[in-house]
């Protein structure tokens, strides 16, 4: 009844289990991360700059109007200046319009779009990135669940060997010191197997909070991402540097600066500008006023403010092509080393496998001289101390390499 009763929960639970894909963990991520939303913002902030620049473009048109409750009117008669004090009221409206103004305007409206663009660099960066940490996320979870398993296996082999210990000093076939020392070897699994237990409940948590949703207990994993076939193509680096977002935003920003160094530039030669307004006056005497004409504005002296704006623009845009080369030395190293680490990581995999096919056979081996007394505990504790390191040794070779190559991924932008 008992183990009917146990099945039951078991197929219930299995029955109402989930399995998390990595897909689902990716577009929760996007959808519910702040640092998405923040940059999301940043667009929007932009695309208000760039309305503003371009708005210089267009008409300015202004409506004023003035009341005066008492004004004092001066007006000569027969030689004599005579004054009166009356109210007075105007009202009108006047436009003025960009002519010309030797491309500053122009420059930094193109300058503004620019800047546009980069956000939208900056977001598509931003979630490359979240999605790499959010596959780190994942993978992590895998290894720490299969290191739990491992762990769970490595106990109960140590729990049988502490059983047996017991059994073969009652016949007198073995010591004390056996039974001891498989029971301190129980001790130091049960350890062990708390710590992979919290680690995988620590990328969990880590995982849920980039989701913005909890993970259930009992929730399944694709654990076969950690056997992908990873593969890098020969051209990765070439790859890198035509696709790699950061440099891109540097590439934009020698733009936006060379850019808004020709605006400072052009601001030394004034504008042309159409103006007109028309105003209806009532004091004494009651009027229309019309204005139509155009306006030449040259600074002729600012204090130096044109000059300097000018100079500054002139050095940000030297900053941004130094910036651009130093980012694209440190991609270049960086992916020479993650395709470096990538075959250590594939060569490690091999020799852990062959090491773990080794280990088994001696644990094997040891387990049956041991019943025989051909073997000490120390050989055998040896021989799955050997086999737990080769488990756990894979298990981390694999999530090492899926590592460096999420980081190429995101190194080439690419957001799955």
């Amino acid at each position: 009844m008992n183990r009917l009763l146990f099945v039951s929960c078991l197929l219930s639970s299995l029955l109402f289990s989930q399995t998390l894909t990595l897909e689902h963990s990716i577009q929760k991520t996007l959808q519910n991360h702040p640092d998405v939303k923040t940059f999301a913002l940043r667009v929007s902030q932009s695309h208000s700059a760039y309305d503003a620049s371009f708005s210089d473009y267009l008409p300015q048109v202004t409506l004023s109007a003035n009341y005066n409750a008492v004004q004092t009117f001066v007006f000569p008669a027969n030689g004599v200046f005579n004054t009166i004090d009356d109210t007075g009221w105007s009202a009108g409206a006047s436009v003025k319009q960009k002519i010309w103004d030797f491309s500053k305007t122009s420059s930094s409206v193109d300058a503004s779009k620019l800047d546009e663009s980069i956000s939208q660099l900056s977001l598509e960066d931003i979630k490359a990135l979240l999605v790499s940490k959010v596959k780190s996320l994942y993978e992590l979870m895998l290894v720490e669940k299969e290191a739990v398993t491992v762990r769970e296996q490595d106990l109960q082999t140590k729990e049988a060997y502490y059983k047996q210990s017991l059994a073969f000093v009652e016949q007198g076939l073995k010591t004390s010191a056996d039974s001891s020392r498989f029971l301190s070897a129980v001790y130091l699994s049960k350890e062990s197997l708390a710590e992979s237990q919290a680690e995988f409940e620590k990328a969990k948590n880590s995982l849920s909070l980039y989701m913005g949703e909890p993970i259930a207990s009992n929730t399944l994993l694709e654990s076969e991402l950690l056997d992908s076939d990873f593969t890098t193509s020969a051209d990765v680096e070439q790859k890198i540097l035509a696709q790699n977002y950061q440099l891109k935003i540097a590439t934009q920003n020698i733009e936006k600066n060379e850019l808004l160094q020709k605006s400072a530039q052009a601001s030394h030669y004034g504008s042309i500008d159409a103006v007109g307004s028309y105003n209806h006056i009532s004091s004494l005497n009651t009027y229309d006023s019309k204005l139509l004409g155009v306006t030449l504005n040259i600074p002729l002296y600012s204090g130096g403010r044109v000059s300097a704006e000018s100079q500054k623009a002139e050095i940000d845009a030297q900053i941004a092509k130094e910036q651009k080369a130093s980012a694209k030395l440190a991609l270049k190293e960086e992916s020479e080393n993650l395709l470096t680490d990538i075959k250590k990581y594939r060569y490690t995999i091999e020799a852990k496998k062959a090491q773990l096919h080794s280990s088994k056979q001696t644990t094997a081996l040891l387990d049956g001289r041991y019943k025989e007394g051909l073997a000490t505990y120390i050989e055998v504790l040896d021989a799955t101390a050997l086999e737990l390191n080769a488990k756990l040794g894979l298990l981390n070779a694999k999530y090492q390499l899926a590592q460096a190559i999420n980081r190429l991924q995101y190194l080439q932008g690419k957001q799955k």
